[in-house]
């Protein structure tokens, strides 16, 4: 690991995890195995089996990583008082409930417990910082570092500061995801959504309604985007490749060809109303593709399949 990576790491060495859902135990799982100490907060009586469940059921992801795995467990601990978890943390992840009045209130009181240089990071992907710090005294520190789940394998975190945010915190952020292995990329203005979920709504939107028109089935539909716009955004993202799209003219090109044709396209986009009878359909055709199947085996045939892509990728840039 680079110097400076490892350097952050050191300064942020002691993690503290809120809430231990699903999101919460995998990033409490990537932090222990890139070195750091742990110590998880959430009132659930059985978290603890929880966590170390989780954490054992994904020691081979890790491996597949290139990350250790012996002893992970040793650097783990939990502390059900939030304060008291709180107390010495150099950073802090949450990952509590989408209410707002459950942030404002739960970063208040870490506010005033760790340190004016603790980094302080929420993992929502609907509530902005400006809207979780309203009730701190040093919003400067806060900041949303919202991943794709599960956070300790797909790459992507958006970085999203609020209006008080300093430019150090943010730095210190990408800094800090960055050595984690991550792709942290800054999302410059506070929208409902952030970046990658209101593509993924605005995508799927028109998924569902070619469903319910019967257009498609939804496992067909499936098989479409993973044979096509899957692999080449996976590659390329949309913006290169459609540059790539306008041959040597670049987008130029592209839009004196396409644009006329886009935006009459754009103007022809339905709406869908999920109404009762359109999500019975839907589910009825889910449930047909893939219930046979246990959740654990669809989950893990995913992280195989999304490995590879993640391992294939690096190998590109590596130039292997």
């Amino acid at each position: 690991m680079a110097t400076a990576q490892q350097d952050i790491l050191n300064r942020y060495s002691k993690v503290t995890v809120i809430g231990a859902g699903v999101i919460g135990a995998s990033w409490t799982a990537l932090f222990l195995a890139h070195g750091l100490s742990v110590v998880v907060n959430d009132p659930r009586p059985d978290v603890e089996t929880i966590v170390r469940d989780y954490i054992r059921n994904n020691l081979s992801t890790l491996a597949e990583l290139g990350l250790p795995t012996d002893n992970l467990e040793k650097r783990l601990s939990f502390e059900a008082d939030l304060e008291r978890s709180v107390t010495g943390a150099d950073l802090v992840q949450e990952n509590g409930p989408e209410r707002i009045e459950f942030k404002q209130d739960l970063w208040a009181r870490i506010g005033r417990v760790v340190g004016e240089h603790a980094l302080m990071l929420s993992s929502s992907s609907a509530k902005t910082a400006t809207e979780q710090a309203l009730k701190m005294s040093r919003p400067e520190r806060l900041l949303v570092g919202h991943p794709f789940n599960p956070p300790h394998l797909i790459p992507l975190v958006e970085v999203v500061p609020g209006e008080k945010t300093s430019p150090e915190a943010v730095d210190d952020a990408v800094a800090f995801y960055a050595a984690l292995g991550k792709v942290p990329r800054v999302v410059r203005k506070e929208m409902p959504g952030f970046v990658a979920n209101r593509l993924q709504r605005a995508i799927f939107r028109e998924c569902c309604y070619l469903v319910i028109q019967g257009v498609v089935k939804v496992d067909e539909l499936d098989d479409i985007v993973t044979s096509s716009i899957g692999l080449r955004w996976a590659a390329d993202g949309p913006f290169r490749s459609f540059h790539l799209g306008g041959g040597a003219g670049g987008f130029k090109s592209f839009f004196k060809q396409f644009g006329p044709g886009l935006n009459e396209a754009w103007k022809n986009m339905a709406s869908v109303n999920l109404d009762e009878a359109a999500q019975d359909k839907i589910i009825a055709q889910a449930e047909a593709s893939f219930a046979a199947q246990p959740p654990e085996q669809l989950e893990s045939e995913r992280d195989a399949k999304q490995l590879a892509i993640i391992r294939a990728l690096k190998a590109v840039k590596a130039g292997k």
